[in-house]
């Protein structure tokens, strides 16, 4: 389906994005017009192209494996070259492709483009470069598949701080930092077309705010970038992942609805912190406000509201939880093998874990399956037990972040894969 009609049928409910074809983070869709002069790409991750009649500005410029299929979209659009790029943050799925612009520059006799990012993106790609291994083994288990994660990147030509602005044949762009997903995000508004390119401070989706395998983000920060954005009067929104947004009153509903929803974990989540909470309370308590968690473009089926809280401590309260026995924990082994002894053996461990499962707690489960496997790593009935365990939670999860990990448990669980070496 055409990104523009799939998105009018998302907002008005007759599908949704817990259909796997309408999952946010998906292949190409194909490309679609939104205004004159402006097309949208929708894959892994998005494209924004904007054509000036002298050359064209492309927002987000894909990921490697797919920034061929972009371009192909492209130019069956258009043929005016690439003479500006914005980066909207330095996440890998955003930052590859302009290469091949490049290339394509060069055989007309054509400058290459120039690339606009933050400031903080070099620091980032400084920081792939020195987690590389630690960034594949994530990705593999967040997506389920193999990833090879890069650690060389193209630099960007043109750094920002708060904002900046260009001009392209007597079109302005603007573009202005704020924190979010990411310290180096930045978000693209062009006036005379009436367009807002977010990034993924927008994504068809609850905020990616609570990834429980990558660094901070900022919820509240984020919030104050998606009023600064409304208060523009967007006809049009392109976001980093997802499907256009298109008419004033969506827009202004799309962000103000996503900011609400990141204001509410926060406030709640600072008003138990400032009672003395542990965070444990937090994660238990703390959730979305009804109405909001149920717009159809606010579903947890990439992030979840649970990890966002998660995260919020950790801006504000550091990583101890405020349990005394996880200041200086004992080896998870020693824990796990007290435990089983005492409800008589990993194997009746295991089996209570089974036991719970059938009755509906796969929290629990889940923690007594752990527990068992860590006991008895090499008892193939528990490993049994802890697989079955954590293949109930992947089928039973809605985002991609829990059924990632849960997927990476059940299948790793005799090769100790799902976290620890022995």
């Amino acid at each position: 389906m055409d990104p523009i009609e799939l998105s009018d049928a998302l907002w008005n409910g007759t599908t949704s994005t817990a259909e796997a074809d309408n999952h946010p983070v998906t292949a190409i869709d194909g490309l679609g017009e939104v205004t004159d002069g402006v097309a949208f790409v929708k894959n892994l991750a998005n494209s924004a192209i904007i054509t000036t009649g002298d050359g064209m500005l492309v927002v987000d410029t894909g990921h490697s494996a797919t920034a061929p299929m972009i371009k192909d979209a492209v130019r069956e659009w258009t043929d005016e070259p690439m003479v500006r790029a914005v980066w909207s943050h330095g996440h890998i799925d955003h930052v590859f492709g302009v290469d091949l612009y490049e290339a394509e520059n060069a055989s007309r006799g054509l400058p290459a483009p120039i690339v606009h990012a933050h400031e903080a993106m070099p620091a980032r790609f400084e920081r792939y470069a020195l987690t590389g291994g630690y960034n594949s083994v994530i990705n593999s288990r967040q997506f389920g598949l193999p990833v090879n994660f890069p650690t060389e990147f193209r630099a960007p030509d043109r750094l920002h701080a708060a904002s900046t602005s260009f001009d392209i044949n007597g079109m302005e762009v603007f573009c202005f930092h704020d924190k979010g997903e990411t310290d180096d995000h930045t978000w693209t508004w062009i006036p005379e077309k009436k367009v807002l390119c977010t990034g993924d401070l927008f994504i068809w989706a609850s905020p990616n705010c609570g990834n429980p395998q990558k660094v901070q983000r900022y919820p509240r920060e984020w919030a104050i970038a998606l009023r600064k954005m409304a208060a523009l009067e967007p006809e049009f929104l392109l976001p980093g992942h997802g499907w256009p947004v298109i008419g004033k009153e969506r827009v202004h509903a799309a962000l103000t609805d996503t900011a609400a929803y990141l204001e509410s974990i926060v406030e709640q989540s600072l008003a138990m912190m400032n009672e003395g909470a542990r965070l444990d309370d937090l994660i238990h308590t703390v959730a979305p406000p009804a109405e909001l968690a149920d717009k159809p473009y606010l579903a947890p089926v990439y992030d979840e509201p649970e990890f966002i809280v998660r995260n919020v401590w950790r801006l504000y309260g550091g990583w101890y939880d405020g349990n005394p026995a996880h200041l200086q924990p004992p080896p998870e082994h020693d824990l796990a093998s007290e435990l089983a002894d005492l409800a008589g053996g990993a194997a009746t461990l295991a089996q209570r874990a089974l036991d719970v499962a059938d009755g509906g707690d796969l929290r629990l489960a889940g923690a007594l399956a752990e527990l068992a496997l860590e006991a008895a790593p090499d008892d193939e009935a528990v490993v049994e037990i802890h697989s079955d365990v954590y293949t109930r939670r992947t089928e039973a999860a809605t985002s991609t972040m829990s059924t990632g990990v849960y997927r990476w448990a059940a299948a790793n669980s005799g090769s100790h894969g799902h976290g620890h070496p022995h």
